[in-house]
């Protein structure tokens, strides 16, 4: 049994060693790396432009006289929280693009020829000493397992999460993706309806209005009301789908790599350096 458990550990490394010089795991690796970026950079643009459409409606006052009787609206103050949210949101959209660079950056570095070569005599060297059935000087089995972790660590944890966030994240990330791309136009549409708020309830225009107007513009002041608590229950709605992607993007940037190597770890040091 000890005997067949060093020709498998043996043949692992020697796999191993030889992978590192394929490189065949690299170019997935990096091209899912960029499919993450891109999706930090979509979400990026999304919230920045959100943010300009909510700064540009805040301050908005719409006051109307309905009746005679003097309202004054401030739907942009509703729109303040959400858009410290929203700063919040892009801050950490760009963290993760930044994460995902680095990501590819460790990629480049862990496929240089250097490393492979290192890999190669350290592992020769550390399988001398096993086969031997001698101890591996504990520096020998260190450095084998620091170099394996450069070497693979980071594509295996990017492949690994992504499989997760396909399977578990994909079909969220869109959904709420979407429904904050359109958040925008949302409020676009708002400061539209109430710029012409505020041209059709000015005073030259209801002091010439018959009484059927004034009565008219009471039901349009009460409208826009609705329209106000409308708002408001849509902004709620933003807030649940930008956390919902905070989460997400939390998930593939720290908490699912930070989970996956710490597991890989485990594996490379019980094997190699553990006896």
């Amino acid at each position: 049994m000890q005997m067949a458990r060093k020709i498998i550990l043996v043949l692992v490394l020697t796999v191993l060693v030889l992978s590192s010089w394929l490189q065949f795991l690299d170019a997935p690796a990096t091209k899912l790396v960029n499919e993450g970026f891109k999706r930090a950079l979509v979400s990026f643009g999304t919230a920045r432009a959100l943010n300009a459409a909510i700064s540009a409606v805040q301050g908005t006052e719409v006051a109307v006289q309905p009746m005679g009787v003097g309202v004054t609206f401030t739907p942009g103050q509703l729109l303040d929280p959400v858009n410290d949210l929203v700063e919040n949101f892009s801050s950490l959209m760009m963290a993760a693009c930044i994460a995902f660079g680095i990501q590819k950056f460790l990629i480049s570095i862990g496929s240089n020829w250097f490393i492979s070569f290192v890999l190669t005599v350290a592992a020769i060297g550390w399988a001398c000493f096993y086969l031997r059935q001698q101890q591996p000087f504990r520096w020998l089995s260190g450095l084998l397992v620091i170099l394996l972790m450069i070497r693979f660590a980071i594509p295996v944890i990017t492949i690994g999460t992504d499989l997760l966030f396909k399977k578990y994240l994909n079909a969220e990330y869109n959904a709420n993706q979407q429904a904050i791309s359109q958040a925008s136009s949302q409020v676009k549409a708002f400061k539209s309806s109430a710029t012409v708020k505020v041209e059709d309830k000015s005073w030259w225009a209801r002091a010439k209005d018959s009484a059927q107007a004034i009565v008219s513009e009471s039901k349009e002041a009460f409208n826009f009301e609705a329209h106000v608590q409308k708002l408001k229950q849509t902004t709620e709605n933003w807030t649940e789908h930008i956390i919902n992607l905070i989460v997400i993007f939390l998930l593939q940037t720290l908490v699912i790599p930070v989970l996956l190597i710490w597991v890989l770890y485990a594996i490379v040091r019980g094997a190699f350096l553990k006896f």
